[in-house]
């Protein structure tokens, strides 16, 4: 009685997360198109099932996945072995990684585009790889004390120099795909591994420690991302101009296979794709750990829990928030008047992050870590304006055809100027926060929306300028943390100075 009373509120909360879009499309749709959206029918089933394979999804997590998890992270802190610690945050940042919805999402999508010469799952473990090796670095960076800023100013930096040199193929596609590594089944054990370590540390702070290991895996699949495009484009001299302009992005994403065998066939790939975390936890837990999985038969029915959640959820994309990212996109388009795009943008932006639970979660434990000096509803504010404003920055660029490249390289050099010039405590905390901005059902419709855009736009290639948007997505969140930490840093500053000021003035007085 108590799992069916947890799901009902999973169900309820996945329904709450994708409230804002409904609310926003819906207000769009009746007062500015004035219309109602065609195949209505098939898209609101779309979004039921994408509400249950959500909370399918997360129920399966939590009777499955974390309990284990937290006790591998527990008993390998125990033990010491910077070894153990290392490969199981290699394990478990390519496990999460490789079976992140959203994430598949946005890989079928690429491969759909390119004609398969992007393929889906190469992409997904080449980043999975990224993650699990850059988390195997942050929990040693947590470990041994070192500053983060310094990694993220140096990977940045990189992240700039291999964008100049990329082909405009792959640039959107690279920064999405570091955007959408953390999310629904990442950001939880990320995050909590790197808290975890620096709780357990002597000397540790859990802000300045034990934040950025959700930064870094946003940050890494940037490059390698980028360095498989070269391979793609630069050495096997692929060409898909021809594919990518005339792709239909309508007709892909109603590609849903509802037969008896295609649904088995999906089914077994779901299997495919969630086995990896499977692997690693009957690794660690019987042959590192050498004991017994506890619970074993709860935990198997929260594996076939995930593994039907994620099924339903990548059904439901196809038949719901793909076809809403498109039609609105179309829609808005054929009204000739950009106000309403950048608005619907910034709308999309806003409601859905703050909505968003990864960034409730973040927010909750950064206000703890810092003793109520840092409030949980300011960070939301501050995070869910950054990700309007980058969403409607990368519509603008959509729509003016700019070059990606600039964009993106301005905006993570205005971030390492902020990072140079911003107090310490905040560095980290605010990389996180640029990482758990796009939810499992936000990156999906604004994925959708930018393909509509680049489909719709004459003279726009799906492949260079489809991708992008939830690059903005992730950037300028950190911009704007950042930007009101070194603010209030500066006025607390003068504030103390005047008041030393005053204190001193009024000493001489009395003399």
């Amino acid at each position: 009685m108590t799992d069916l009373r947890i799901f009902w509120e999973t169900l309820l909360h996945a329904g709450r997360n994708l409230l804002p879009i409904i609310v926003v499309v819906a207000v769009f749709q009746w007062l500015v198109l004035q219309s109602v959206p065609e195949g209505l029918g098939s898209i609101v089933v779309g979004l039921a099932i994408v509400v249950v394979g959500v909370a399918l999804f997360l129920q399966g997590l939590e009777m499955g996945i974390f309990p284990i998890g937290k006790s591998l992270s527990n008993a390998f802190a125990r033990r010491g072995s910077l070894p153990l610690l290392l490969a199981f945050g290699f394990s478990f940042g390519f496990a999460a990684v490789i079976a992140e919805p959203a994430l598949i999402a946005v890989a079928q999508q690429a491969e759909a585009i390119s004609n398969g010469h992007i393929e889906s799952l190469t992409l997904r473990l080449i980043i999975a790889s990224s993650v699990g090796l850059v988390v195997a670095l942050g929990v040693m960076r947590t470990v041994l004390g070192l500053p983060l800023h310094w990694f993220m100013i140096g990977g940045y930096l990189l992240v700039v120099t291999v964008t100049w040199f990329a082909p405009p193929e792959i640039v959107g596609l690279a920064y999405d795909s570091g955007g959408v590594t953390t999310n629904i089944v990442t950001v939880p054990l990320i995050a909590a591994l790197g808290m975890g370590l620096a709780a357990s540390i002597s000397g540790r702070s859990v802000l300045a420690d034990g934040f950025g290991l959700v930064a870094l895996a946003v940050m890494v699949p940037m490059i390698t991302v980028q360095a498989y495009g070269i391979y793609v484009f630069e050495i096997l001299e692929v060409d898909l101009s021809a594919s990518a302009a005339g792709f239909d992005a309508e007709a892909g994403a109603k590609e849903v296979r509802l037969g008896v065998g295609a649904i088995l066939g999906d089914l077994l790939t779901t299997v495919r794709d969630v086995l990896p975390i499977i692997a690693a936890v009957l690794f660690f837990q019987l042959v590192v750990l050498r004991q017994r999985i506890p619970h074993a038969r709860r935990v198997i029915v929260g594996f076939l829990l995930v593994v039907l959640g994620l099924y339903a959820f990548v059904l439901g994309l196809k038949l719901g928030l793909f076809p809403i990212g498109e039609r609105m996109a179309e829609q808005l388009i054929a009204r000739d008047n950009v106000v309403f795009l950048y608005l619907f943008a910034f709308a999309i932006g806003f409601a859905t992050t703050m909505a968003e639970p990864a960034l409730i979660a973040i927010g909750d434990q950064a206000e703890q870590a810092a003793r109520g000096e840092i409030r949980a509803s300011v960070i939301r504010m501050l995070v869910a304006l950054g990700v309007a404003i980058g969403i409607t920055i990368g519509v603008h660029r959509i729509l003016a055809g700019d070059s990606i490249h600039h964009y993106v390289m301005g905006g993570y050099l205005l971030v390492i100027l902020l990072t140079l010039i911003a107090p310490r405590y905040i560095i980290a905390l605010a990389y996180d926060l640029g990482g758990v901005t796009t939810s499992e059902v936000t990156v999906p419709l604004v994925t959708a929306l930018g393909i509509g855009l680049a489909t719709q736009i004459e003279g726009r290639n799906v492949l260079i300028d489809g991708f992008g948007l939830i690059a903005f997505a992730s950037i300028f969140p950190i911009v704007t943390v950042l930007a009101y930490a070194t603010v209030a840093d500066l006025a607390y500053r003068i504030r103390v100075r005047r008041a030393a000021s005053d204190e001193s003035t009024g000493e001489g007085v009395e003399s």
